[in-house]
């Protein structure tokens, strides 16, 4: 199997993986400079930079960098020491460069209004691959999302096809309460990295308190983001969007100064956080005129 047929195929699919490349040698080692080792997040190889210790090592290293998604660089001193190479002894150093193979990050957005609009825009000059799903084909279409590489006009038909995965992100901006609930009674139960759904602490509440009265436990809501987007006092939608983008890009880049946000109910409430939430119903007021 070629591994870079097979770096194709992953990314494809969603999945992760970590490339080390023996970058630079010196002396008797065990390779050749620019051998390629694939590990899959499974912990499964492809290829090799010479197995012993070293290949050990680095496939130990390659969930760190998984989880950082961050690569490294390692340096080995072989000192003729027979058991880096299963019993050949070795006098030289080598350098591996160990990097994460990622799929491009997905955006679903849920609703095709003014707000979905800028948001695909500001996401899709991030980097992110669009998807847009809304039940009226005069909003969900190529020439209103030109950027968008999956279009769908029925919810259901959304549901059926799409399989969320650690890549995934998706935001909820549909123009009702039914079809948040709708969106956010399967978007919950995926296994999509990012969930972020439009609206006051009061809407996203009373969204969560009915799906909760169909059997939905509490907890499935504590990944939510909500009210979405980063607290920059936004209001037009063009700044809403760049709010949100920038709440998808700290999410991917794992920004440690962001905090997950997640609906605060009122029993729960601490003194100080009311401002907060007023600021967030008044940017949601804002948001239900431009959608």
């Amino acid at each position: 199997m070629d591994l870079f047929e097979e770096i194709l195929r992953l990314r494809r699919e969603g999945k992760r993986a970590v490339m080390a490349t023996i970058v630079h040698t010196n002396g008797s080692i065990p390779s050749f400079e620019s051998s390629r080792m694939l590990v899959r997040e499974d912990g499964s190889i492809l290829g090799t930079i010479g197995g012993g210790c070293v290949e050990a090592e680095v496939w130990a290293a390659a969930k760190d960098v998984l989880k950082a998604e961050a690569p490294r660089k390692m340096t080995f001193n072989l000192n003729n020491e027979a058991s880096y190479d299963s019993g050949l002894i070795c006098g030289g150093t080598l350098e591996v460069f160990v990097e994460p193979i990622l799929p491009q990050p997905a955006l679903y957005i849920f609703g095709g209004g003014h707000v979905s609009i800028a948001v695909a825009n500001a996401a899709h000059t991030a980097g992110f691959a669009i998807g847009v799903i809304d039940d009226r084909e005069q909003f969900a279409n190529k020439e209103r999302f030109p950027m968008a590489r999956e279009v769908y006009t029925s919810y259901e038909d959304a549901f059926a096809k799409l399989q969320p995965n650690p890549s995934t992100y998706i935001l909820i901006v549909t123009r009702g309460h039914r079809d948040d609930m709708r969106v956010l009674a399967w978007a919950v139960k995926t296994d999509a990295r990012y969930l972020g759904m439009i609206g006051s602490k009061r809407k996203v509440l009373s969204v969560y308190q009915a799906l909760e009265r169909e059997g939905f436990a509490p907890e499935l809501f504590d990944r939510v983001n909500a009210p979405v987007g980063l607290e920059i006092g936004a209001l037009t939608p063009e700044e809403i969007a760049i709010s949100i983008a920038a709440e998808l890009i700290s999410v991917r880049r794992g920004a440690a100064n962001v905090k997950h946000k997640a609906v605060v109910r009122k029993d729960d409430e601490k003194p100080g956080q009311k401002q907060a939430v007023q600021s967030a119903e008044a940017k949601a007021a804002a948001e239900s005129v431009s959608r």
